[in-house]
């Protein structure tokens, strides 16, 4: 089986991925397009020239790399929508358990600008418009990481039987630190979660946006709304 998990940044992703990885029949691969999306569009991200250095520059083979046969029966792709740009081929997903991750804008904004100062932080930077072109070409569960916090156990139990996986309750809690599949730009963005042991207490009320960052909710709501909507409910 392979899931391919799909996210934009600063979504509860990695904490999904280290659910995944605590699974005795899983390996999971953080990020695989991430060098392939900085060589391709020349942005800059912090640690990029180690995350250049570590991946493939080329989504074709990151795709072929994806396609070989692992170790393990269960193949957890931890995969960034705003990595996906428009020439990266998708066809490869398709016999995959497609999965889609959302948070709500407000949240994504204040969290992803914590992390990396930018002024002209647009749409495709947070994934929202990326999310929902895989979401139209991917079908799949839609889960909300504001549900998962308030209740993991339930919310993996229904994500698991959606895609015909047996829960385990390994994916609730793992051990503190660093983990053998995290990417080379941990260091940089997984400082929280490296300090956990599992999923986070339900969060509280949303965070103010900066008034430089209003056109960018209003732009990136519609397309959490609908796929909200959509989600898997307890």
């Amino acid at each position: 089986m392979r899931i391919a998990m799909w996210s934009g940044p600063r979504n509860l992703s990695t904490a999904m991925m280290y659910a995944f990885g605590n699974r005795a029949d899983c390996t999971a691969w953080d990020e695989p397009f991430y060098a392939a999306y900085l060589s391709q569009t020349g942005i800059t991200h912090p640690m990029r020239s180690e995350i250049l250095a570590a991946q493939p520059h080329d989504s074709a083979t990151v795709i072929t790399q994806i396609e070989q046969p692992t170790d393990r029966p269960v193949q957890y792709l931890k995969l960034m929508t705003h990595h996906m740009l428009a020439d990266f081929q998708l066809d490869w997903a398709i016999g995959c358990h497609n999965i889609h991750l959302i948070r709500h804008p407000a949240r994504v904004i204040a969290s992803y600008t914590a992390k990396r100062e930018t002024p002209d932080l647009t749409l495709d930077d947070i994934g929202f418009g990326q999310a929902a072109r895989i979401y139209e070409a991917l079908p799949g569960p839609v889960i909300d990481s504001a549900d998962i916090r308030a209740d993991p156990a339930a919310l993996l139990r229904l994500l698991c039987d959606a895609i015909g996986l047996p829960f385990e309750s390994a994916m609730l809690h793992w051990s503190a630190g660093p983990k053998p599949f995290d990417g080379v730009w941990g260091p940089h963005w997984y400082d929280a979660v490296h300090r956990s042991t599992g999923f986070a207490g339900a969060e509280g009320p949303l965070p103010d946006v900066e008034d430089a960052h209003r056109d960018l909710l209003d732009a990136a709501l519609p397309v959490y709304d609908a796929m909200h909507a959509a989600r898997l409910r307890p």
